[in-house]
């Protein structure tokens, strides 16, 4: 047993940094954050527009509070400023500048404040955490998200017995839009749940990112692994329940992406890897087309119309409005304020003034032009391009070659491929909790480019050095 002696020159033996109580206490507010932004709908229907607002600020203060002393007491002594996402952030630089020729400039900078707010708890996230750390923290906010999601709706379908409007409302004379609705009950009726989100899309799209998580989780050893099979089951269920076509064609590219890595992982030699990619090339061309040319059977067997449940109309308006300032676009605004008069009234959808444009490559242009796609887009694709060698590519940082995998190297390019699908139906990878995953997983696979390096994953000295 060690022991300490009074007489000793050594300091007295602490706790790991990773188990003290300050880690602890900082892992818990990261998870309340990314709970926060995953659930954000939530929060507004809880306490509305100036309770979010209020949540968002202490939550940004406490996070500026954390991070400023950890930037400054940082090892190395500066902090990886180069390797910072810039393009991604070069965006976020463009669309505070358009606030000059926005047509809706208070709206522009209302949104802009939330993008910005947005982004700097990205980067603290990347900069304080290991990779494993990142998987953990966003297992709890997506199981906060489950759970809760699963108390309220049985709360709903059993205690209050009909639908639940947002801020706890009472029901009116009328029968509103089921669109209105929080939760509408429908649990052990057979019909689309909403979860603590109050969307089926959204839920569905965060359960699809569940499942990956908890499975990468799960092929990582993690600890208590029963239990994560129950939330696998439950986030497998509201998957399901939840109904939603975008969400399951983005869970399918992810499986295939999926597949596609661990497939390339095999490849021994480059000779391997070219005939891979000129596999998966014909492949995905081959898919591409036959949905194309059965986009009908398609869309029926995931219920959706031929006019994607009115997502065309929505982007022949949308166009209509950005074809005439094409260049910087608009101005910015992600998501749409829906009380400002440029908004309001303009695209609804349901009684329900629609906020965003239903497709990210759209509503970039729309409010900041071609410079604006051409900006994302080459975040994107930095992003993926990243994603995809972090996944396929061994562990090295010296002479040994046959290091093995990690599965959670996997995730960033499986949900980078989600991320992209998605947001051909929808804007949300663009901003939210799209945009923090973005920021989040950009950052931190350029200062950690293998799990186990880089600040905070108490790699070797080596990897550190090489990774600062």
């Amino acid at each position: 047993m060690a022991q300490h002696s009074r007489l000793s020159t050594a300091p007295p033996p602490s706790a790991p940094a990773r188990e003290s109580t300050r880690h602890l206490l900082l892992r818990a507010h990261i998870v309340l954050l990314l709970f926060s932004v995953f659930a954000h709908t939530a929060v507004f229907n809880l306490l509305g527009v100036d309770g979010a607002a209020v949540v968002l600020g202490v939550l940004l203060l406490g996070t500026l509070g954390l991070a400023i002393p950890r930037i400054a007491l940082a090892r190395p002594a500066r902090f990886p400023w180069r390797r910072m996402p810039w393009t991604a952030l070069g965006y976020t630089a463009l669309a505070l500048l358009s606030a000059f020729w926005s047509g809706w400039p208070w709206a522009t900078l209302l949104t802009w404040t939330l993008q910005a707010a947005i982004t700097v708890v990205a980067l603290f996230i990347a900069f304080t955490l290991s990779w494993h750390e990142i998987v953990r923290a966003l297992s709890s906010a997506l199981k906060w998200v489950l759970g809760l999601s699963l108390l309220l709706e049985l709360w709903v379908a059993l205690v209050l017995r009909h639908p639940l409007l947002p801020f706890f409302s009472n029901l009116p004379a009328g029968k509103p839009d089921p669109h209105w609705y929080w939760v509408r009950g429908d649990l052990f009726d057979g019909g689309r749940v909403q979860g603590i989100v109050g969307n089926s899309n959204t839920l569905g799209i965060l359960c699809a990112f569940a499942l990956v998580v908890f499975a990468l989780l799960y092929a990582q050893g993690a600890r208590r692994r029963p239990a994560l099979l129950i939330w696998i089951v439950l986030a497998a269920f509201f998957f399901l329940r939840a109904g939603s076509a975008t969400a399951y064609a983005s869970f399918a590219v992810g499986v295939l992406v999926l597949g596609a890595a661990l497939l390339m992982r095999r490849a021994r030699t480059p000779g391997a890897r070219t005939r891979m990619y000129a596999l998966f090339t014909a492949v995905a061309v081959a898919g591409a087309a036959a949905v194309w040319f059965a986009r009908g059977v398609v869309f029926g067997a995931l219920g959706k119309s031929s006019d994607l449940t009115g997502r065309l109309e929505i982007w022949r308006k949308v166009w209509e409005r950005a074809v005439h300032r094409p260049v910087f676009g608009n101005g910015f605004s992600s998501p749409w304020v829906p009380w400002d008069p440029a908004f309001h009234d303009w695209i609804i959808d349901h009684r329900i003034t629609v906020f965003m444009a239903h497709n990210m490559w759209l509503d970039v242009f729309l409010q900041l032009g071609v410079v604006g796609v051409l900006l994302i887009a080459v975040a994107f694709f930095a992003f993926a391009w990243r994603a995809w060698f972090f996944a396929v590519d061994r562990p090295r940082w010296d002479l040994v070659q046959d290091r093995p995998y990690a599965a959670l190297s996997l995730l960033p390019t499986v949900l980078a491929g989600m991320l992209l699908v998605l947001g051909l139906a929808e804007s949300t990878p663009i901003m939210l909790w799209g945009w923090l995953l973005l920021i989040l997983l950009s950052f931190k696979m350029k200062i950690s480019p293998f799990v186990g390096s880089g600040p905070g994953e108490g790699a070797p000295p080596q990897s550190r050095r090489q990774t600062a």
